[in-house]
């Protein structure tokens, strides 16, 4: 037997919801020296490296000088989820870390980049500057229309900066296709070729312009031909839920001619300090559309709970939300 070899399987329906891989735009040295947020292990490995950097900074050997270049922490990206990460870690740095490492923690500098004019693009402007002024009180500093040209160990290269140094350069500048997409030829594929194309039904358009019956494609791998949605977890999660009738509709041998149709939930993201902002997109009259601050916080919160999927992390989730509240971060490396 040969470990890794290919494999055909049969299938008599097939769902694609492979997903998508971390944009890097062709910047050299990225995918070696940069960290992404795509999942777990990803997380375990940001989590670490942080401590690591304080733990390098605090030897007594160490000159001020690199002190703070270990403790710039940069993230490239001014999406929700570059956004949240820079509020999550100026927690961490302002509460937890600061009890272990007082005199380093002040050395601290988060730094948010992005290539666009303003962060958070898709959310109110009311919102933008809301965001914009909060990171500002708490030091994060945001550089906008800023390109990234090359990344080496320890430090990036910004058109608009030169140098800069880094401890930890977190990536999160939007999506690039799953490997498995560029390999399919026999469907139709978006132009820039990030997914698949699909009918309003989610089935797989074939090269010719015909519906294939027997393979659908959800999640951030798959677009809805003349009707594109954001690559957002909850586009994929009511595609989910929409195919998971279906197909048990398909298998009781019912019809199931309903089309997908999104339902627009409104746009989060955590911006530190018990605060967050809440976009709901239409009519500007309508009860909280646009909200900031704790009230939003508490939207964010229980979003999340919600929408755990088992009884049992529905009891979990909150569990460890209040121990850490009490006793703080855990601090330990694994």
């Amino acid at each position: 037997m040969v470990a890794n070899a290919p494999f055909p399987v049969r299938y008599d329906k097939l769902v694609i919801a492979v997903g998508a891989y971390s944009q890097t735009f062709d910047v050299p040295g990225v995918k070696e020296n940069a960290h992404f947020l795509k999942d777990v292990k990803d997380a375990r490995r940001i989590h670490s490296r942080i401590l690591e950097c304080f733990e390098q900074a605090n030897q007594p050997t160490v000159p001020d000088v690199e002190k703070r270049k270990l403790l710039n922490f940069c993230i490239v990206g001014g999406g929700p989820t570059g956004v949240e990460f820079a509020a999550e870690l100026h927690d961490l740095l302002h509460s937890d870390i600061a009890k272990h490492y007082p005199a380093l923690a002040r050395l601290a500098k988060i730094n948010l980049y992005d290539v666009a004019p303003q962060i958070l693009g898709s959310f109110d402007k009311n919102l933008v500057n809301y965001t914009e002024k909060t990171f500002s009180r708490d030091g994060i500093s945001i550089w906008t229309s800023h390109h990234v040209t090359k990344v080496e160990p320890g430090k990036m290269f910004v058109k608009e900066q030169g140098e800069v140094p880094f401890g930890l350069l977190v990536w999160s500048t939007g999506l690039a296709p799953n490997p498995l997409i560029d390999s399919i030829t026999e469907l139709k594929k978006q132009e820039r070729a990030i997914g698949l194309l699909t009918d309003e039904h989610l089935n797989a358009i074939n090269n010719d312009g015909t519906r294939n019956e027997d393979i659908w494609v959800i999640g951030d791998c798959g677009i809805i031909d003349g009707e594109p949605l954001p690559a957002t977890a909850q586009v994929a999660a009511q595609k989910g839920i929409y195919l998971a009738q279906k197909l048990n509709k398909i298998v009781k041998d019912k019809a199931a001619p309903k089309p997908f149709k999104f339902k627009n939930l409104g746009s989060l993201a955590y911006i530190g300090n018990w605060k967050a902002i809440y976009d709901r997109p239409g009519d500007q009259g309508q009860f909280m559309s646009k909200e900031s601050g704790r009230l939003a916080w508490l939207l964010w919160r229980s979003a999340y709970f919600t929408m755990t999927l088992s009884l049992k992390n529905k009891i979990l989730v909150p569990f460890y939300w209040f121990l850490n509240w009490i006793f703080g971060r855990d601090l330990t490396r694994f």
